[in-house]
């Protein structure tokens, strides 16, 4: 996504983490966000935040790209 600070959140730590050292799971379907740096002394102005992705109920047959505009 262009940004070389990548940032994982902690429910993703914990989701990968989840089944213990042995048993990580082989496929884990994430979301990357683009976010605004706020620090003064940050090198670069944007930052990528990866987070789990929630699986919908009717499957992942068909999904595609989303773009969301998020304002947190």
């Amino acid at each position: 996504m262009g940004t070389t600070d990548v940032r994982v959140d902690v429910k993703l730590n914990k989701y990968v983490w989840s089944r213990g050292i042995r048993s990580v799971p082989r496929r884990v379907r994430v979301r990357v966000a683009r976010k605004r740096n706020d620090d003064e002394d940050a090198t670069e102005e944007l930052y990528s935040l990866v987070t789990v992705a929630e699986i919908p109920a009717e499957g992942l047959k068909g999904l595609g790209t989303k773009v969301i505009d998020d304002e947190d």
